[in-house]
């Protein structure tokens, strides 16, 4: 229902000409009204005090409705905040206040997107090869990469909201998942969800809700003014021909003619303790050749001003500027999410990257397999010629050489499909010639450097995640966002009661009209009878108070039942319990990836050794056998039995070497702290330019082996025995 009280301080008046007033009179009722305002304005007005860390903005004091959520360290926040591609700064307007007002009506150019590889990567090219160290691959996609470029624009995206809730609009929201378009490497990860809660679709993880949607109640309360001023202007020009069936009204007149100027302007603006102002002025001219109008042409302006304070529903500084707050911690999520973009796929790219190594090895192995096979099919066809070789043993070698031509075959398909695996994910153009057909020869390969983190305790390991990742820097500035979201809910639960005050005045002049007649006579008014006065005049007593229209009232909503603000305040706490779950389990789930990345990186080592022991004894087993064959002590078929366990043992130990390189990755991704150890600098990865090379530690250069070839070898006919 609606509840109006107004009280008129003075009865309205309308003055054809100037009229003296009482100055302390108008200042007692200018003073009257602004008491009023006074005195219904709530207390704790005051700005409220923008939280720093992790707490997020807006944040004046703990939740009341939070859970008592199990002790850990608060995440430590992105650094640098406010990540930028360019030196713009899309959270100021594009044309400012002062300075050339047209700019701020004129749309904002963004720069064309580039498709062009970076500089560093025609540096490695040589000789139709493209040589690349770990290093130059991480530099590569940080420059180049589509992941990590697409991601950049999430950051002048999210700067775009705290600009538009600046103005006291809705935020439309910032984008802040993980892009992960690239092809190839296996990266864990862990994501905090964009439904409600944090979850991925619907409420605790469910379905989607009605044709797939399912919304949430951010941005819920009462909506904030409006403070982006306004001007309005109306600007219309009527001309009027009315018939007349009265002759005494029209003084025996078929048709008056009225012609009729207005020239209307309003202005609007609202401030974020829940004011609004609304002042208007409308201004006529007005000729008619109407018997019964003095003035033609009538000169009339009225002005009024309202002034609406909000005391319980909108009240408030916090509640008007939570918009603001919100963007602000959705810039600092989409901060931490390009830092959690590039942790990713820096950590994709050496997977990737040792994947090449891998496959680079086992050509290089299968090349070996085959050179001894062959040498020793060889060697059985001499025999044969000479009568110390039985028929089978050649076939038997023959059918080997075979096998490893086809295992070579299929190892450099697999070598030339991560060629170009690597190549999409360290460049932006494949379509040149010369770098879609250049090899690349990877130039590290993994050491066994004890890492630092192998050695500590798995408790430090785990406090440091908690304090290094990005995902629980998300969840808590979420969670902060959940908050703000929860006290706008339960302001909207309160009845809607403003107070207003109202100022106004009013102006009439212009030249008497040639048609005017005189009531009382019938007979025309001589010339001079009406004082003339011009718009100067009546804008004079639109401004003097001579005829003033003021006073002040209330308004006050008071829904029934008010079910809609309830369903939305409880559906609000129940997705902040959802929120707290969720980072509750977060903490449980890094815990466990530290816990089982250290027992990995630990099995991986031992594996490694396992494996070059292996290796090492199946070598030393291949020799001795090849010794006794040629001494007649052994048999062809113990020989290839060796070589086979030899190219096993081989493929074991590429096989562990790759599982601890990337495992090693992926103890500093679990830990977070792959850009402190490699020398990332995160400023130079928002813009896009590598200034200083990344530094890799627990790499050694290859040792220089012939290179494997990349294309299949043609295959070669063998020699069938001759039959006996």
């Amino acid at each position: 229902m609606q509840l109006h009280g107004i009280r008129v301080f003075e009865e309205q008046k309308t003055a054809e000409g100037p009229v003296k007033r009482n100055g302390a009179q108008r200042l007692k009722a200018i003073t009257a009204v602004m008491l009023t305002l006074a005195a219904g304005v709530p207390s704790g007005f005051a700005q409220q005090q923008q939280s720093g860390g992790v707490a997020g903005a807006g944040a004046k004091q703990s939740e009341k409705q939070a859970s008592q959520l199990p002790a850990a360290p608060a995440p430590v926040l992105t650094q640098p905040l406010d990540l930028r591609p360019s030196n713009r700064d899309y959270s100021k307007p594009f044309g400012p206040l002062l300075g050339n007002p047209i700019n701020m009506y004129r749309p904002t150019t963004i720069g064309k997107a580039s498709f062009a590889n970076s500089v560093r990567l025609d540096n490695l090219v040589r000789d139709g090869k493209i040589y690349l160290s770990l290093s130059d691959a991480i530099a590569l996609a940080i420059e180049n990469n589509y992941d990590i470029a697409i991601a950049r624009y999430n950051l002048d995206i999210a700067d775009t909201d705290i600009l538009r809730t600046k103005g006291g609009y809705l935020p439309l929201g910032a984008p802040s998942g993980l892009v992960e378009g690239t092809l190839g490497g296996s990266v864990s990860i862990l994501t905090t969800g964009g439904g409600p809660g944090g979850t991925t679709v619907g409420s605790g993880g469910a379905g989607s809700g009605v044709s797939g949607l399912t919304l949430t109640t951010a941005g819920a309360g009462p909506a904030p003014e409006i403070l982006d001023p306004n001007i309005t202007g109306t600007v219309q020009f009527e001309r009027a021909t009315t018939p007349q069936s009265n002759a005494l009204f029209s003084g025996n007149k078929p048709t008056l003619t009225t012609n009729t100027n207005q020239y209307n302007f309003g202005y609007n603006q609202g401030w974020v303790t829940g004011t609004a102002l609304q002042a208007t002025i409308t201004n006529e001219r007005i000729t008619t050749d109407n018997p019964f109008q003095v003035y033609s042409p009538l000169l009339q302006s009225v002005f009024k001003a309202t002034v609406t304070q909000h005391l319980l529903q909108g009240a408030g500084i916090w509640i008007n500027k939570r918009f603001m707050y919100q963007a602000i911690n959705d810039r600092r999520i989409t901060d931490s999410s390009f830092r959690q973009q590039i942790l990713y796929t820096v950590n994709q790219v050496e997977s990737i990257y040792w994947g090449l190594v891998s496959a680079y090895e086992d050509v290089q192995a299968h090349q070996r397999a085959l050179v001894q096979s062959t040498k020793l099919a060889d060697d059985t066809h001499k025999q044969l010629e000479i009568g110390t070789m039985a028929p089978l043993d050649v076939v038997q070698a023959d059918s080997t050489v075979a096998t490893d031509k086809q295992a070579l075959t299929a190892s450099q398909n697999t070598l030339n499909y991560q060629e170009q695996i690597i190549k999409q994910a360290i460049a932006r153009n494949l379509n040149d010639q010369t770098l879609s057909t250049a090899h690349v020869i990877p130039t590290d390969r993994i050491s066994l450097d004890q890492l630092q983190e192998e050695s500590q305790p798995v408790e430090d390991l785990v406090q440091e995640a908690f304090r290094n990742r990005p995902e629980l820097e998300q969840a808590s500035l979420t969670l902060r966002n959940d908050e703000i979201t929860l006290k706008g809910a339960r302001n909207q639960l309160l009845p809607a009661l403003d107070v207003y005050g109202f100022y106004g005045s009013s102006g009439v002049g212009g030249a008497q009209s040639p048609d005017a007649v005189n009531f009382q006579t019938g007979q025309p008014y001589p010339p001079g009878t009406v004082p003339s006065s011009g718009y100067g005049t009546v804008l004079n007593n639109l401004f003097n108070s001579s005829a003033p229209d003021k006073g002040a009232g209330f308004s006050m909503t008071i829904p029934i039942r008010n079910r809609s603000a309830q369903a939305q305040q409880e559906r609000s706490l129940m997705e902040y319990r959802q929120a707290e779950l969720r980072l509750a389990q977060l903490y449980t789930q890094i815990r466990m990836q530290v816990v089982n990345q250290q027992f990995a990186l630990t099995n991986d080592r031992a594996q490694v050794q396992a494996s070059v022991a292996a290796r090492d004894y199946a070598q030393q087993s291949l020799d001795a056998e090849e010794k006794k064959l040629k001494l007649g002590a052994s048999t062809t078929a113990n020989v290839l039995l060796q070589a086979r366990n030899l190219a096993t043992a081989e493929n074991n130990l590429i096989a562990a070497n790759a599982a601890f390189a990337k495992d090693r990755a992926g103890l500093y991704q679990t830990l977070a702290t792959t850009l402190e150890h490699y020398g990332i600098n995160l400023s130079d990865a928002a813009k896009g330019a590598v200034n200083t090379a990344p530094t890799v530690q627990g790499v050694q250069p290859a040792s220089t082996m012939p290179q494997p070839t990349t294309t299949p070898m043609p295959a070669q006919p063998t020699t069938p025995p001759p039959s006996n």
